[in-house]
């Protein structure tokens, strides 16, 4: 079987030729791909297709691809998404990321570049069973990590997370009390394959504040170490196999 046989993307673009280009390309690598002209064609074609990832484009008519990436994140938080964006609109990169995105690219890009951008997200959030670590769950504090169940429980309350918060959590209490750079925190939650923008850790790391702090802006958990990077401070992680 071809590797990305049984990959579904759907392309939410309204620009016909630009989303005729992305699909060919993506057919050509081997993945399965449906296609979508609006905000709202694609949260349907989301919830009838039920696709393995999401390439968005951020300008589209009527809804735009902000609120389609909202409403993804609040109904659907284990797809991927790719955001695409306009050459040096940063912020509809930090938008995107703000709103949960995986990962952006921007226009005009490599189709090459589209797939291996794709493949990357995939792996990540596809680790084989026989690679996956043993310990099954992390606890520390209020916190329980359920590793092969891909839950965080707060107090015995279930926290939604994406599957990126999902690895920074997993990243942060593997780690705990280790003060960790953005370099090491790119590459453990999001794999030293990622070519993106290194602003997206902060990006990541303020939303999850949001779920899990109890003060956002004054974090007890993920403490910003000044001038180097982040650290888990709620003691050290225990683990339980």
């Amino acid at each position: 079987m071809l590797e990305n046989q049984s990959t579904k993307i759907l392309i939410v673009e309204d620009e016909s030729s630009i989303r005729g280009f992305i699909t060919i390309n993506l057919k050509r690598n081997h993945f399965e791909v449906i296609e979508a002209a609006t905000g709202e064609d694609g949260l349907e074609k989301v919830k009838s297709e039920k696709p393995d990832l999401v390439v968005l484009d951020v300008m589209l008519p009527g809804m735009d691809g902000y609120e389609v990436c909202r409403r993804l994140r609040e109904e659907f938080p284990h797809i991927a998404v790719i955001m695409l964006t306009a050459r040096g609109q940063d912020m509809d990169k930090l938008m995107g990321l703000e709103l949960g995105a995986d990962d952006y690219i921007v226009k005009p890009f490599n189709p090459l570049e589209l797939a291996a951008r794709i493949r990357a997200v995939l792996r990540r959030m596809n680790v084989p069973a026989s690679k996956r670590e043993k310990t099954n769950a992390f606890q520390t504090g209020p916190f329980l990590l359920d590793i092969s169940a891909q839950r965080l429980l707060k107090n015995g309350s279930e926290i939604e997370l994406t599957p990126r918060e999902f690895d920074l959590m997993k990243m942060f209490m593997e780690n705990a009390n280790r003060a960790l750079n953005r370099d090491e925190i790119l590459n453990m939650a999001w794999g030293v394959d990622f070519i993106g923008d290194p602003k997206t850790v902060d990006v990541h790391i303020r939303r999850l504040r949001e779920k899990i702090e109890n003060y956002p802006s004054k974090p007890d958990f993920i403490e910003t170490v000044w001038g180097f990077g982040y650290c888990w401070r709620e003691g050290q992680a225990s683990v339980r196999n």
